[in-house]
């Protein structure tokens, strides 16, 4: 029999749980109205919250490949195609990794990085250039560029130069970085060498490495090229993926009109490439006769 007034019996059967709400997408987007996170405080939670649930990804990943295979296997980019520098704010965490197995590690990701646009979006729309401001960029562009999403570190990468440097100035080291990401990306993704040689100049970048990627990128070199990648940090050798299959397809050119056969040994280790990749990925025609590779036929008259 109903009670009185309408309500309901205060027993175990009446009492709803309450639903269980995921902090990172309870909070939407400034641009679509919510308007949390344009809350200075709460900006520094969701933050923490993000940098949790990052650990956490990492945590789980328990072996070095594993969680490499994570990053690459996470395909957020709408456009498809070592050691992290020493800096004074907190980086993102070394981490040993072994198995992808779980798909849900995949979102595990995808939630961070959703969740990081919503948190730029608070910074941009307050106008925030303070020390947190600069840390977080810091943490979506290292992030951003481990796992190729070139629409996160690029606009973020502008931002931090432009607007938050200039107020709240970032460490020699920290500024360093940035614009050797900058400028690699520039060249290696873009394909804009000139502009990359500008912005060295204008920012005044002095990395050996980044000199060297350029020069190799200028002169179509892909041993040097190859040789630079093995060399840098892990972010800046992601970069320079973007590049690869164009220097390396410059490189395969330059065989078909240099060498009637080449050793398998050789073509390999020249693009950096097995031989089964380059059939099925960069399309070789050649023909391969034991240990050896014939790349074009003499005639007989």
């Amino acid at each position: 029999m109903p009670n009185r007034g309408g309500r309901n019996s205060s027993g175990p059967w009446g009492r709803l749980k309450p639903v269980e709400q995921d902090p990172l997408e309870s909070i939407g987007l400034p641009s679509k109205g919510d308007t949390r996170l344009l809350d200075l405080k709460t900006q520094e939670n969701y933050y923490t919250k993000i940098v949790e649930r990052y650990m956490t990804f990492c945590s789980d990943a328990g072996q070095r490949d594993e969680l490499l295979r994570r990053f690459s296997s996470l395909e957020i980019s709408s456009s498809k195609p070592g050691s992290t520098p020493a800096s004074s704010r907190p980086v993102l965490p070394t981490v040993d990794h072994e198995k992808l197995q779980n798909p849900a590690n995949t979102k595990a990701l995808s939630d961070v990085m959703a969740a990081l646009r919503k948190l730029r979006e608070g910074i941009v729309a307050t106008k925030r250039a303070d020390d947190f401001a600069a840390q977080a960029y810091l943490f979506c562009i290292r992030l951003s560029i481990l796992v190729k999403h070139p629409e996160s570190y690029h606009p973020a990468i502008l931002h931090l130069l432009r607007s938050i440097h200039p107020q709240q100035p970032l460490t020699s080291v920290e500024l360093q970085e940035v614009v050797g990401y900058l400028v690699l990306d520039t060249a290696c993704r873009r394909g804009e060498l000139a502009e990359a040689f500008a912005l060295r100049k204008r920012y005044e970048l002095k990395d050996s490495k980044v000199n060297a990627a350029l020069t190799a990128l200028t002169h179509d070199n892909y041993v040097v090229f190859q040789k630079v990648k093995r060399s840098v940090d892990g972010h800046r050798a992601k970069i320079m993926e973007w590049a690869e299959g164009d220097v390396r397809m410059h490189t395969l050119k330059c065989f078909g009109r240099t060498y009637l056969s080449v050793e398998l040994d050789f073509l390999e280790k020249t693009t950096g490439s097995k031989w089964l990749d380059l059939k099925q990925a960069d399309g070789v025609g050649w023909d391969l006769e034991g240990s050896k590779v014939v790349i074009r036929k003499v005639r007989a008259r």
